[in-house]
């Protein structure tokens, strides 16, 4: 046994740039994952810094002073962080609100048209079945209301935290927008100077992963603003809340759609019952996911993400318990990190024949010398 790990450590590990590449991803996931809560607004700067910074890129391209450049796309991010904070937050807020207190009489009402089924389709459906469902339903609403009850207990130490972040994140994002340059090369200096492979890894994973990103938040917003110009001209309620959960729902491939159709077809279904007003919202809303699944991500990603659809669930329910919200984020970029490692990870065929064509390589160089 001792004999085969020796054997598989050979093949995989004898490469020393092999090790330098393995120590840095262990360092990197092991300080995000022991002090990920603590320096959380680092990350969170960091993130938006690299979203920002292809912005001031362009710029650049376009002859402006990184300087200026930098200063007009920090004036864009706060305009548009300010205007979440006090434009969209508060409505998403006071919808929110209205929801909890309405949704005692949304149930009832859902459970008066769930108990009217087992007599319209009676070979489907059972008294049984139905008194089980609304029995779960019910149930987890209970829940869903107690964390709704501790996260307001909890709103003061969050609302500190928040004004924290508010200061401290663009602050280092501004920073690290100007000092980018500085910022790497004194990064780089704890790295060792002889670093292909580590090199090799970061180039095919960087570009993928600024354009997924950059293409990502720019989906959401897309998605969000159409989706809430779509609800409100309809007339349904909770309009905001209803495009926020969209917009996010982009984030999970394959499942968001789905578990956002639900609301909203619940709310639109109290609201309006099964009428013609009913279905125009869900044929709406049906063109919503059709624009962005056949239009909006072939033209923001491209060939960008090439994961096998099983790679991606199971990335995003790793880095997602991992890491929550951020984790779901970044589940394919993260998959795609390890696609793109596993892929340059030089086994020992791949080690002994660049060993080979080395020596001859100096051989040459010694027969011309």
């Amino acid at each position: 046994m001792l004999r085969i790990l020796h054997q598989w450590y050979e093949d995989h590990f004898s490469n020393p740039q092999v090790a330098i590449l393995a120590i840095s991803l262990i360092i990197g996931f092991s300080i995000v994952v022991f002090m990920g809560n603590i320096l959380m607004p680092f990350f969170a700067a960091l993130i938006f810094a690299y979203l920002l910074d292809g912005i001031v890129v362009k710029l650049e391209r376009l002859h402006v002073p990184r300087t200026m450049a930098v200063v007009v796309v920090f004036l864009l991010f706060m305009t548009f962080l300010f205007f979440i904070i006090f434009a969209i937050v508060p409505m998403v807020t006071r919808q929110l609100t209205q929801l909890v207190r309405e949704l005692p009489m949304m149930i009832h009402l859902g459970q008066a048209a769930l108990a009217r089924l087992p007599e319209i389709y009676p070979e489907f459906i059972s008294e049984s079945q139905i008194r089980e469902f609304i029995a779960t339903i019910t149930s987890e609403v209970g829940r869903l209301s107690q964390k709704i009850l501790s996260w307001s207990l909890a709103s003061v130490t969050s609302f500190i935290a928040f004004l924290v972040y508010l200061i401290l994140v663009p602050l280092m994002v501004f920073f690290f927008l100007k000092d980018r340059d500085a910022l790497i090369e004194w990064f780089t200096h704890f790295l060792p100077e002889d670093r292909p492979l580590m090199n090799l890894v970061w180039s095919e994973v960087n570009i993928k992963i600024a354009s997924y990103v950059r293409g990502k938040a720019t989906e959401i917003i897309i998605v969000w603003a159409i989706s809430y110009a779509t609800f409100a001209l309809m007339g349904l309620e909770f309009a905001m809340l209803l495009a926020m959960l969209v917009g996010v729902s982009v984030l999970i491939p394959y499942v968001g759609a789905t578990v956002a159709t639900i609301p909203i077809a619940f709310i639109a279904y109290i609201q309006w019952g099964f009428t013609s007003q009913f279905a125009y919202l869900m044929i709406a809303y049906a063109i919503i996911q059709f624009f962005d699944g056949n239009i909006l991500v072939p033209l923001l990603f491209s060939e960008v993400v090439n994961l096998h659809p099983i790679a991606i669930v199971t990335s995003i329910l790793v880095f997602g318990g991992l890491w929550g919200f951020w984790g779901i984020f970044f589940a394919i970029p993260l998959a795609t990190l390890v696609h793109a490692i596993i892929k340059a990870w030089p086994t020992k065929q791949i080690i002994e024949e660049q060993e080979n064509l080395q020596e001859l390589q100096e051989d040459g160089n010694e027969q011309e010398v």
